[in-house]
């Protein structure tokens, strides 16, 4: 425990400053300034030395997990227990990580007498996403007369979890989050019979001969007929690329993210929404090779799963490796399922082993693969008119760009997979619109 002087000290002292000016010309009055003086220093060392001897020192706790999400104000729940005695006010701060951007600086606490603990709130901001655990207490009291301030650092244990900020893409799918179910969604009728078998019933007028059970109607000796209905679960997994140029920065209102930053967000809001359907959903990531795989379960507490495997991803320094992430994937999955890659093609290189490799996936497994359009890819004649040369420059290139991820999108539908270029601000809405379109296409 560490001690400066108190403004009241502080005050003392200069009052002894001043009568040692005045009585320094006249000597008569030198022995009462020195006994002033000494008197002064007596107290204030007996109020310091009873003060150490008799101080508790305070042990604020954290909660052992607190979550955020980023960019939105938060609070940090600060308990202090109490001890028999009297009541105390405290100046107290909270040191975060760097990450966290706090409302104030200190406060002013006051812990009174009586009582088992006290417990105040600490607002802060995070600002980047990801899982810190190390929180300093800086308390600060005040001595028995006054004249020191005794301070303290207490280290804390806690578990801070940022996770993405998923505020601004729900609100674009209000109405697929109503809490009453499927209400306030639109009904469309569902295309197709199904595939999934359902019963056996006896042949009706205009049944098809590719709907009858041929063993059922030898056994019975009358022709009998099959009945599917639509696929009521399905199996669902986002694979989000990591590597390298995951990294890239996108500027948005102001503010900075990466790539990887915004496919996390969609990626969550897409399996919310699988929850939601009733669907199986999975996470997987990868770069050079696949570093979280999360099978496809179901339920709001593996939806937190989910969001637990995706809270501690950052962008590596690693090129992919389409075959080896392939081949787990494919050892891994055996059921057919919704795969949603999320990913950036514009090196060639990649993109062909892509492509290469991806065709195997696709004999199984139902492939979509989603980009986000970069700032001024687009066609050539799209937008305002051009300012100068350098814009001419810029726009030729954005252009050349947009017809590689056509000609990319061309060569990889014969394969069977869909590929798309989304809009930042919309990534998380445009998946879901795909998801939907699936299922009520009954395309997997």
């Amino acid at each position: 425990m560490n001690f400066v002087p108190a403004s009241r000290l502080i005050g003392l002292a200069a009052v002894i400053a001043a009568l040692a000016a005045v009585a320094g010309p006249l000597a008569e009055w030198m022995p009462a300034w020195f006994a002033l003086a000494a008197a002064a220093v007596l107290l204030a060392g007996a109020d310091l030395v009873v003060s150490l001897l008799g101080a508790t020192r305070l042990a604020p706790t954290l909660p052992p997990i607190v979550r955020f999400s980023k960019d939105r104000p938060g609070m940090v729940p600060i308990s202090f227990p109490l001890t028999a005695g009297v009541g105390r006010r405290i100046r107290f701060g909270l040191g975060l990580p760097d990450a966290f951007e706090a409302k104030a600086e200190e406060a002013q606490v006051n812990l009174p007498a009586g009582t088992g603990s006290a417990r105040i709130e600490w607002e802060c901001t995070p600002r980047r996403r990801g899982r810190f655990e190390t929180a300093v207490a800086a308390i600060e009291t005040g001595s028995r007369l006054g004249f020191w301030r005794l301070r303290q650092r207490v280290n804390l244990a806690c578990d801070l979890r940022v996770y993405p900020n998923l505020l601004s893409e729900r609100r674009q799918l209000a109405a697929l989050f109503l809490a009453r179910g499927q209400q306030g969604a639109i009904v469309r009728r569902t295309v197709g019979r199904g595939r999934e078998f359902e019963k056996l019933r006896e042949y009706l007028p205009g049944d098809g001969f590719d709907e009858i059970h041929w063993k059922a109607t030898a056994k019975r000796g009358r022709p009998v007929t099959k009945i599917f209905q639509a696929e009521r679960t399905q199996e669902i997994y986002v694979v989000i690329d990591r590597s390298r140029l995951s990294a890239r920065p996108l500027g948005q209102d102001g503010v900075t993210q990466t790539v990887l930053e915004r496919y996390l967000t969609a990626s969550l809001v897409l399996l919310l929404a699988a929850e939601r359907q009733g669907d199986r959903f999975g996470l997987v990531a990868y770069d050079d090779r696949v570093r979280v795989f999360l099978r496809a379960g179901r339920g709001r507490g593996h939806y937190g799963a989910a969001r637990e495997a995706a809270l501690a991803l950052t962008p590596s320094d690693s090129t992919p490796d389409m075959a080896e992430v392939v081949r787990h994937l494919r050892m891994q999955l055996r059921r057919r399922a919704l795969l949603f890659f999320l990913t950036d093609l514009t090196d060639p290189v990649l993109a062909e082993d892509f492509t290469k490799q991806v065709r195997l996936l696709a004999r199984q497994h139902l492939v979509f693969v989603s980009q986000l359009r970069a700032p001024g890819v687009g066609p050539l004649f799209m937008g305002a008119e051009v300012k100068d040369d350098a814009e001419v420059y810029a726009r030729l290139a954005g252009h050349v760009r947009w017809a590689e991820g056509r000609a990319l999108g061309q060569r990889l539908k014969p394969l069977g997979v869909t590929s798309a270029v989304l809009e930042n601000e919309t990534l998380a809405a445009q998946l879901v619109t795909q998801y939907l379109q699936v299922k009520r296409r009954q395309a997997l």
